[in-house]
């Protein structure tokens, strides 16, 4: 707007007033210009026309009057500033004027030119500086962040969009209500800490737990200045709010990972050195059972033979939390695994505990191992018994799920792609917010000694984790807890396979044995020879190789263990394979992680044991590899890479 040359509109009937107004203006030079018209009509017309920046409404029009002129042009969408003159200075008038939104109103015989100037003028002003308002206010409701003015008592005075949107309630419900009762159930200590900073150092900055109008829990980064008036005394704090929610979920996420990554490695190198330890115990009493027979170590022998196996087993668990055991993959409908489990809870679980079962027939096909996806399913249904010790509803349910993008943000390890998602429910005592971090934790439990290894949901993430899915938990105190597990979904048939457990034998065939733990050694060579194969042994990658050079025609299959000292198991079978393209290899670790299996399938070995095996798994390993055509039993599927 020029306020070099203000236009002014007079409306007024009397032409001596016009006159005088305009003898007015003229003494002021050109600093405004005048233009008078004498009817309600005609006034409406002019003001239609938009081409002033003032009106000088007279109260008295004819049958009409400048109050109801104002008022109509108003409704019309004018936004010129209207001063209002009265003849009689009636202070009802005056009133109805100001609430109907004149600028100003002035007494006819008190009217002087300073008057009239100055009245223009600051209305002209106020004008300008409601305008500026409107525009800053627009822009803060176009801003993302939620913004709001509280008064020193947090009283909200101001609530943009953004905190309509973050919040839920609108700017009618927040106006007037104190934020300290809105936003919070209970007031944090960090909240009445806040508010004394931002009046002693003048502003304040921090995160900030707070809920909406559903009562969702958000975090966000608020950002607090203290407002001062003209005085410089505190007046009020502007609140600028940011939603971390999703960030802060995130983070959580990445902090999980990355102690559970912390934890794994640890875990694996224990149960690699147990896993050492447990082989030649466990093959030593195997070739025992078939040696010894007396009635004393007849019953001893399978004691043995059994906790070294449970040992085992407690070592493929940490295995499977650590690395991931990658078993055998083969289609799968999970329907089937839910009906198994469904049966046994029926039937093993309290009566006082209700098993609901939701699967749909047109359930996808994934891609598992089912002992594996079993076990995670007894595991949490085991669990979910466990925390309904007063009874009630355990449900399983399952669903097709495409993940999208946005549902990626969210979650650290989903991908984009077809799931069916697994869903166990309970109405039980649920898992407290301090405890829930750690649920998935090796040993971890809340349980009493002797209930509960802790072993239990580490070796759900783990076995869900190497089936490329991922776990999302919901629990709440005194509700129930409800855990998701995402797995790929595949498209294939699915097939099914008869286990044969025949125990192959060999026909003097020599075998090297590589590793360099001996009684891992020793008790390999003691099986294979009592099972008519020939063993020779070496520590050593670099003694595997002389070994191999002096029987190299000799010799039918390479055993090597992955990790060992002077030359590991990899380079062991690339040197092997320089000196032998067509040598036959079975891969041993402790480990067995994907890495690890990409890793030897990269060397071109088709076959893998993990550590502890059984004398049955090796045999039906080595037969597997001497006999490619032979038909291949789910035993020896286990430990067959392609």
């Amino acid at each position: 707007m020029d306020y070099n040359t203000i236009r002014v509109l007079l409306v007024d009937d009397d032409e001596d007033d016009y006159v005088l107004t305009r003898d007015w203006f003229l003494d002021q030079g050109n600093s405004f210009e005048l233009e008078w018209v004498a009817s309600y009509d005609a006034a409406l017309t002019a003001i239609a026309q938009n081409r002033h920046d003032v009106y000088l409404l007279d109260y008295r029009l004819g049958d009409r009057n400048g109050l109801e002129l104002l008022r109509e042009a108003m409704l019309r969408g004018c936004n010129a500033p209207m001063i209002l003159l009265t003849g009689q200075g009636d202070h009802e008038i005056d009133v109805e004027a100001m609430k109907a939104g004149a600028a100003d109103y002035l007494e006819k015989s008190q009217i002087t030119a300073y008057a009239l100037e100055r009245s223009i003028r600051y209305a002209l002003e106020r004008k300008r500086t409601e305008q500026k308002i409107r525009e800053q206010a627009a822009l803060l409701d176009v801003a993302t962040d939620a913004i709001c003015v509280q008064a020193l008592d947090s009283t909200i005075l101001f609530w943009n969009k953004g905190a309509e949107r973050l919040y839920g309630w609108t700017a009618a419900d927040a106006l007037g209500t104190k934020a300290s009762e809105l936003l919070y159930v209970d007031v944090p200590p960090q909240l009445t800490a806040a508010q004394k900073i931002v009046v002693s150092q003048g502003e304040w900055r921090g995160q900030l737990a707070q809920i909406t109008q559903s009562g969702a829990e958000v975090i966000v980064e608020s950002r607090w200045t203290l407002v001062r008036n003209e005085q410089g005394q505190p007046k009020s704090i502007l609140v600028v709010n940011t939603d971390i929610t999703e960030k802060k979920q995130l983070e959580a996420q990445f902090l999980r990972a990355q102690r559970m990554e912390s934890l794994g490695t640890l875990a694996s190198g224990i149960a690699h050195d147990l896993n050492n330890i447990l082989a030649p115990i466990l093959m030593t009493a195997q070739l025992l059972e078939t040696q010894v027979h007396d009635e004393r170590s007849q019953r001893l022998l399978p004691i043995l033979i059994a906790n070294a196996k449970r040992g085992a087993a407690l070592v493929k668990q940490v295995l499977s939390f650590a690395k991931g055991l990658e078993g055998k993959r083969s289609v799968l409908q999970l329907r089937h695994i839910i009906s198994e489990i469904k049966q046994i809870t029926k039937e093993t679980f309290p009566k006082s505990i209700e098993i609901c079962i939701d699967v749909p027939q047109s359930l996808w096909t994934i891609s598992g191992d089912a002992t594996q996806l079993h076990q995670v399913l007894m595991n949490l249904c085991v669990n979910a018994r466990d925390a309904m010790l007063e009874g009630g509803t355990l449900t399983i349910s399952a669903e097709n799920l495409e993940v999208d993008q946005s549902y990626v943000r969210k979650n650290l390890d989903a991908k984009v792609g077809s799931y069916v998602v697994l869903t166990i429910a309970d109405t039980g005592c649920g898992i407290p917010p301090e405890v829930m971090d750690r649920i998935f934790e090796p040993f971890f439990t809340t349980k009493e000694i002797g209930k509960g290894t802790g072993l239990g949901l580490s070796t759900v993430i783990g076995i869900v984790k190497s089936h490329g899915g991922f776990v999302n938990v919901a629990s709440e105190i005194g509700k129930g807890t409800r855990f998701q597990i995402y797995l790929p979904a595949v498209e294939a048939v699915e097939m099914v396979e008869v286990e044969n457990l025949e125990l192959p034998q060999g026909h003097g065939e020599l075998i090297l044995v590589v590793d360099d733990e001996a009684p891992i050694r020793e008790t390999t060579k003691t099986s294979l020879e009592t099972y008519n194969y020939r063993a020779v042994t070496a520590s050593n990658g670099i003694e595997a190789v002389a070994l191999y050079a002096e029987y190299r025609d000799e010799v039918s299959v390479v055993i090597t263990d992955m990790l060992m000292p002077a030359m590991d198991g990899p380079t062991t079978i690339r040197t092997l394979q320089k000196m032998n393209p067509m040598v036959k290899v079975i891969a041993v670790s402790g480990l067995a992680s994907k890495d690890k299996m990409n890793t030897i399938a990269a060397a071109g070995v088709k076959s893998f044991l993990s550590k502890p095996f059984t004398t049955q798994e090796l045999l039906q390993t080595i037969d597997g590899i001497l006999h490619p055509n032979k038909q291949i039993s789910s035993t020896t599927q286990l430990h067959t890479l392609f």
